[in-house]
């Protein structure tokens, strides 16, 4: 029978506060998976290198490797430099198979820690600026892979409407655009009174202190707005969990979809009051109108749902104001009454 080890593979930082934080979220998967070895290591710049980790693993008798990318995201690092080391170490001990889990990616438990980071931010920050007059600024890391960049922006869109900010921006640390200050310069331009700034960042770091000083920079040079510095995500206890799910992914075989983040099974920030209702369609009424030759449906729409009145451009106005002959029982969005929400688009309000 084999015997099952983990390996927390992180990038590596110069900054020696990154690698102490690294090594605090490793003692944290450790306490959280008790009944294997946990031993943690470094792609580059920092000590112990991941193959170093593997050794410790591999004298501790461990013949099954778990391996985690200690990364938000899949980029160049996770998808390319890892697997290499873990190929190679595997290639050289034939006797120990190490399987690779996927990185931490878009997930509730990450969403839910970083909305913690922003709401602790503005709790510091005071109540005297709404939440519509408030601007986010999620500062990702970078990277020359579209779809790593691509999820920095999904994750600010999740913030944004799940805190129900005025408005949310992305800009990134390095390799990639906009970069934090012409991506702060962007965002003064907008008219809003404060503007939070979060980097998507799991420790900190020279990058992380580059954001935060383009942050100083940046406001001195626009004394009419607020700027607000969050924290990065660190050891949060939602991070740590995140970590020891992925271990778990690998032992069950998992290929998870995005149902992950389907507001019907999860409690995705904003939209907590939305779990376990029923996932259903409200547009069966008009499902396959409109392709092939006319039909009869073989049941009497006598409830009023075939009336729609379509000079409204098929807009439903979803969460506001149904004035078209029937009701779709949405379940109230948490943000109706935002500024430049959905109650712009109602015809009556023009």
């Amino acid at each position: 029978m084999s015997k099952i080890g983990v390996m927390v593979c992180g990038h590596g930082s110069r900054d020696e506060g990154a690698v102490r934080q690294f090594e605090a979220v490793a003692r944290g998967i450790r306490e959280r998976l008790p009944q294997y070895p946990v031993e943690s290591g470094f792609l580059e710049f920092a000590t112990p290198i991941i193959r170093d980790g593997l050794d410790k693993l591999r004298a501790q008798g461990v013949t099954r490797c778990l391996a985690v990318p200690g990364m938000l995201f899949a980029a160049g690092h996770a998808k390319n430099d890892i697997p290499s080391v873990l190929n190679t170490y595997q290639t050289q001990h034939p006797e120990m198979s190490i399987d690779y889990g996927r990185e931490l990616a878009i997930d509730p438990k990450l969403l839910r820690a970083a909305g913690d980071r922003v709401e602790a931010a503005l709790q510091a920050a005071g109540d005297d600026v709404p939440r519509h007059e408030t601007l986010l600024m999620v500062v990702g890391r970078g990277a020359s892979d579209p779809d790593a960049n691509s999820n920095v922006a999904k994750v600010m869109r999740m913030l944004w409407e799940g805190h129900g900010f005025g408005w949310g921006e992305t800009c990134y640390s390095g390799v990639t655009f906009p970069l934090v200050e012409p991506g702060l310069e962007h965002a003064a331009r907008l008219g809003y009174r404060r503007i939070v700034v979060f980097p998507y960042f799991l420790f900190t770091g020279i990058l992380v202190k580059r954001i935060y000083d383009y942050t100083d920079q940046v406001a001195a040079r626009h004394p009419e707005i607020e700027f607000v510095k969050a924290s990065y995500l660190n050891d949060h206890p939602a991070v740590l969990d995140a970590f020891a799910e992925r271990v778990q992914e690998i032992l069950d075989g998992e290929n998870l979809m995005n149902c992950k983040l389907c507001k019907y099974r999860e409690q995705v920030l904003g939209f907590e009051a939305e779990v376990g209702l029923p996932q259903e369609s409200h547009h069966h009424h008009v499902e396959g109108i409109g392709t092939g030759p006319a039909h009869d449906h073989g049941h009497d729409h006598d409830h009023h749902h075939h009336h729609h009145g379509h000079d409204h451009d098929h807009s439903h106005d979803h969460g506001h104001g149904h004035d078209h002959g029937h009701d779709h029982h949405h379940h109230p969005y948490p943000h109706a009454d935002h500024p430049l929400g959905p109650v712009s688009m109602n015809k009556k309000s023009a």
